[in-house]
């Protein structure tokens, strides 16, 4: 039976009248000088009036929009002084009208607004009984599919309504300091992890460097690497994702005056070109009761993915680092809310498939990791993942997930974990927990509900969600009724124990793969071979209870199969699986000892049936 969803009306719609300033570049450097010059070779007068024009049209979009100039200016002040002027004899004007030149507004969320995760804002002054603060991060996409972090407040009331505050037109962009040191050591393991391995180009790089190295010498090293190699797209991504990982250990600060809707984390660099992806937020409690936030998300440049973490305090300053090691490299890591035994924990989907667990001594390092949970259910039989940090209840960690189905459907789901060993799944939902309806299932890709962090207040899970990577909105569930129709893990027929193990041999790839998913959704453990030959190197490496076998195949068919079984006494219960209508055929089959015989197409419940008949009269032998 379904449960009993709250949706609120509040929907967060993409604006494009959000927009942040962003040093514009329009290269290559031939046309930039060329733009310096005119500029420097108006007559001043024009150029006053031309910069009091682009002050008068832009200095009430943005905060201090002549700094803003100042700062593009010296992106650019070699070029003037290549082109022979000596900027300290050129009025400050024209100095700034140069940097409007290069400068151009960004809409950060005209595309799309999604992708939400909700935590506790550090503030909780102020506040009537029953009331929460809270602090909602988006993934904004706008023009070129480019992707940051934005946030939004609001008060999260005892009924479970929430009351959000209206964002300004005003936007900032953080103050980006870098001053971290690296070795080379670790620096070029994490490289490998990246996959990226051309070590020609590295090597380039990397001997122009001491052991211990900072960012300022490693741009150095790049760009004399670049005026040495090869200029083909292959070394270009290469010598990108070496910079972009210097990069992406930095520091970003806001000023104090912004509200929390004006900061917005945008890519660091243009080597992210496609932006930031999903930040998973969660209010960590260190051993000492101190409190930090931590998030981990994804930034991708088109040629390889590199997995951070952020930490704050307070939303104003935050840290950013790359995560390491050989488990932190997919999408849709986060992290739980305090240490388990010691250890930091993090969910994930190493795979793509599957949902994972790991445990590290270091927040920053993912070595190892084990299967938490597999695709059981119709709905969730393409992939699942988690939908955030795992909430500590007193009844076990509540994690809410993701699975996708028929049509590439997302839903919402949810399982408990074990409070001391959040490794044994000790409850599930059977049906989903959130399913897009009519006006949710409209949007850019369609059909998808998505959330990347919730809370729990006053007895309610609280979910804010992302509608079909477009706009977002916010419900919430009673959260005892959510555990009431949690199903034990150790009562349903999906428990972990699988219901048998089955061998499907057949050469036609897709039926293969429809078998198999057929078989996933009723528990069973699936091997698959191509023919008979790669059924006999299974048979002799695994225990199978039944095998599922085509008559028609290259390289060994059914009835070899067969025969080759009986001569060696192999005592598997064969079901054959054949488009062939001749009953002679059939025939066959059952004088060697086929059992059952099934023509395509397979209906799965005749199957299902056919298989639980068997698995029983074996275990009663």
């Amino acid at each position: 039976m379904a449960i009993n969803v709250n949706r609120l009306e509040t929907i967060f719609l993409p604006d494009p009248q959000r927009v942040i300033v962003r040093f514009f570049f329009p290269g290559p450097e031939s046309r930039v000088k060329k733009i310096i010059k005119k500029v420097i070779e108006i007559e001043d007068e024009k150029a006053q009036l031309t910069f009091n024009q682009a002050l008068r049209n832009f200095s009430d979009r943005h905060r201090n929009i002549s700094k803003i100039f100042a700062k593009h200016f010296n992106h650019v002040r070699h070029f003037v002084v290549e082109l022979g002027y000596n900027p300290d004899e050129i009025p400050e004007f024209k100095l700034l009208l140069i940097g409007a030149f290069f400068t151009h507004e960004y809409s950060i969320e005209s595309a799309a607004f999604f992708n939400p995760s909700m935590v506790e804002d550090p503030d909780q002054s102020n506040l009537i009984e029953g009331q929460k603060r809270v602090i909602v991060s988006f993934r904004a996409t706008g023009e070129g599919h480019i992707s940051s972090i934005v946030f939004r407040g609001g008060i999260v009331n005892a009924n479970g309504s929430i009351d959000f505050y209206e964002s300004n037109r005003l936007v900032d962009e953080a103050e980006v300091i870098r001053k971290s040191q690296y070795t080379k050591i670790d620096f070029l393991a994490k490289l490998s992890e990246m996959e990226v391995t051309k070590k020609i180009v590295i090597d380039l790089v990397i001997n122009r460097l001491p052991d211990h190295f900072d960012y300022n010498q490693l741009t150095e090293a790049v760009n004399l690497s670049r005026e040495e190699v090869r200029q083909t797209p292959s070394n270009k991504h290469v010598l990108d994702a070496v910079h972009w990982l210097a990069s992406s250990n930095h520091e970003i600060t806001f000023s104090l005056d912004t509200a929390i809707s004006d900061r917005v984390i945008f890519p660091i660099s243009a080597s992210e070109s496609n932006g930031i992806e999903d930040a998973r937020f969660v209010k960590f409690t260190n051993d000492d009761g101190s409190i930090v936030y931590y998030a981990t998300y994804t930034a991708y440049n088109g040629y390889t993915i590199l997995p951070k973490l952020i930490e704050t305090t307070d939303f104003y300053h935050f840290k950013v680092i790359p995560l390491y090691g050989e488990k932190a490299q997919n999408k849709g890591m986060a992290l739980f809310p305090r240490k388990i035994n010691g250890k930091y924990a993090m969910v994930s989907r190493i795979d793509g498939i599957n949902n994972y667990i790991g445990f590290s001594n270091d927040i920053n390092v993912w070595q190892e990791a084990q299967l938490l949970q597999e695709p059981i259910y119709p709905w969730e039989c393409v992939q699942i993942g988690n939908s955030g940090s795992p909430i500590e209840t007193e009844r076990g960690w509540l994690l809410i997930t993701h699975g996708v189905g028929t049509m590439r459907q997302y839903s919402l789901g949810a399982i408990l974990l074990d409070l001391e060993d959040p490794t044994k799944i000790i409850g599930r939902l059977e049906e989903p927990l959130l399913v897009p309806n009519k006006k949710e299932r409209e949007g850019y890709v369609p059909n998808v509900v998505y959330s990347c962090g919730s809370i729990i207040h006053n007895g309610k899970l609280i979910v804010p969600y992302a509608m079909s990577d477009t706009a977002s909105s916010c419900m919430w569930v009673d959260l005892d009724e959510l555990f009431s129709k949690m199903i034990p893990e150790d009562e349903t027929k999906y428990s972990n124990e699988k219901a048998g193990n089955i061998l499907v041999v057949e050469d036609d790839l897709i039926f293969r793969k429809i078998i198999k998913e057929m078989l996933s959704t009723k528990n069973y453990n699936v091997v698959l071979a191509s023919d008979g030959v790669e059924a006999l190197m299974k048979i002799s490496n695994s225990k199978f209870d039944v095998i599922l076998s085509d008559i028609n195949m290259p390289n060994f068919d059914g009835f070899q199969l067969m025969n080759y079984m009986n001569e060696k006494e192999i005592h598997i219960p064969v079901i054959f699986m054949t488009s062939l209508t001749d009953e002679k055929f059939e025939l066959k089959g059952l004088e060697l000892g086929v059992i059952e015989y099934l023509k395509k197409p397979i209906n799965l419940e005749l199957l299902n049936l056919k298989l639980e008949r068997i698995l029983k009269s074996k275990k009663k032998t």
